[in-house]
C-alpha cells in the first residue's frame, strides 16, 4: 500500500513547491482537500489523521493547532514553519549534520524542517563547532543573501508589481533590530553560547540564497588556515550526495545566489589566507532551504531513497 502524504497549507508558496515535487510521483499517494473545504477544520483534521505523513506548511500559531489537532498516533508530521525547530520532541531535519540525526529523522515522529539562512549558516558552523575548529563562544558574524519568494506571496507580489517602489531594484537589509526568527535554532542547533552577529539581506532576484560566515583564525580554538578548513569540511561532507564542497577559493572569483536555483543541492565554498576566513553556503531558499529538504526529509522517513523526485 502507497503511504498517504496530506500538504496542510498547500495554496503557500512552500507548499505548492511541495506539491508540485510530488504530484507526479507513482509511489505515493497525495491526500487532497476540497477547495472550497481547505479552512474547514474538521476536513483538514480527518485528512491529517488519515495520512502516514503530513507537511505543515502554515504561519507558527496555525502549526501550533495543526499539531493538537492529530490523535492518530501513526501520523507523523514534517513542520515548514518556525514553531517546532527547538520544541522537545521534535527533530531536526538536516540529515547531513550527522548519522545519528539522519537515523533520528528516519524513526522520527515529528520532524521540524529547517530555515532557510539557519541551513546556510548551519551548513558551515555545525561541522566547525563538532570537529572543535570554532568555539562554542566564538563571535561569530553572518550575512545572508535571498531571492524575494522567502518571504511568501505578500512579498512576491510586492517585488513583481511593475509600479513597485524603485528602491527594490537595489539590495534591502533587513532584520535590523539582530533578532531574526532563526536564531534560535543555530544557537540550538551549533552549541553556540554566544548569539552571532546575523545580517539577512533581500535581493532583486526570485530565488537562490548564499550565506557567509567571517573568521580570524587566530580566535578559533584550533588554529587553522582557510586552506586547512577547507580540508575539514570538504572531509566532512565528502560522502554527501546533496551537500557538497568547492575546491578551495570557490569553482569561480565570484560567487552568484541563485547558482543552484531549482535544485535540492547546497555547495560550500571556503576561500581566505592563513589569517583569514569566509565560508559560504549557496543554494535554493526554496530547495535546500524550504520545499526540497521537507522532500528528503519525507524520502528518508519512508525508507525511500532521499534523492527520489530531487533530481
Amino acid at each position: 500500500m502507497k503511504p498517504k502524504i496530506y500538504i496542510d497549507g498547500k495554496e503557500g508558496t512552500t507548499g505548492l513547491k511541495i506539491f508540485s515535487r510530488l504530484e507526479g510521483r507513482d509511489d505515493i499517494e497525495l491526500l487532497l482537500i476540497d477547495e472550497a473545504k481547505r479552512k474547514d477544520y474538521d476536513e483538514r483534521k480527518k485528512l491529517m489523521n488519515a495520512a502516514d505523513i503530513v507537511f505543515f506548511c502554515l504561519p507558527d500559531a496555525a502549526a501550533i493547532e495543526a499539531a493538537n489537532m492529530i490523535d492518530n498516533p501513526a501520523t507523523r508530521v514534517i513542520d515548514a514553519s518556525t514553531a517546532h525547530r527547538t520544541a522537545e520532541g521534535w527533530v531536526y531535519g538536516f540529515p547531513e549534520l550527522s548519522p545519528e540525526l539522519r537515523s533520528a529523522i528516519a524513526s522520527a515522529k515529528r520532524v521540524a524542517n529547517p530555515g532557510c539562512h539557519a541551513s546556510g549558516f548551519i551548513s558551515t558552523v555545525y561541522p566547525l563547532v563538532k570537529l572543535g575548529i570554532v568555539p562554542e563562544d566564538y563571535p561569530l558574524t553572518c550575512h545572508s543573501l535571498t531571492g524575494y519568494s522567502g518571504g511568501g506571496k505578500k512579498l512576491i507580489a510586492e517585488y513583481e508589481d511593475k509600479a513597485r517602489d524603485p528602491r527594490h531594484e537595489s539590495h534591502r537589509i533587513y532584520g535590523l533590530n539582530l533578532a531574526h526568527k532563526h536564531l534560535p535554532e543555530i544557537m540550538k542547533l551549533c552549541s553556540l553560547k554566544r548569539s552571532p552577529v546575523f545580517m539577512p539581506i533581500l535581493g532583486d532576484f526570485y530565488a537562490g540564497m548564499a550565506t557567509t560566515v567571517m573568521l580570524h583564525n587566530d580566535m578559533l580554538k584550533k588554529k587553522l588556515t582557510a586552506e586547512e578548513i577547507h580540508a575539514a569540511l570538504s572531509e566532512y561532507y565528502a560522502r554527501e550526495h546533496f551537500v557538497t564542497v568547492a575546491p578551495f577559493g570557490g569553482d569561480e572569483s565570484v560567487i552568484y545566489a541563485s547558482t543552484l536555483t531549482g535544485t535540492n543541492k547546497m555547495r560550500i565554498s571556503v576561500y581566505g589566507t592563513e589569517e583569514l576566513t569566509a565560508v559560504t553556503s549557496v543554494f535554493d531558499n526554496l530547495g535546500k532551504g524550504a520545499s526540497g529538504a521537507a522532500v528528503q526529509n519525507m524520502n528518508i522517513m519512508l525508507g525511500f531513497d532521499e534523492a527520489t523526485g530531487l533530481e
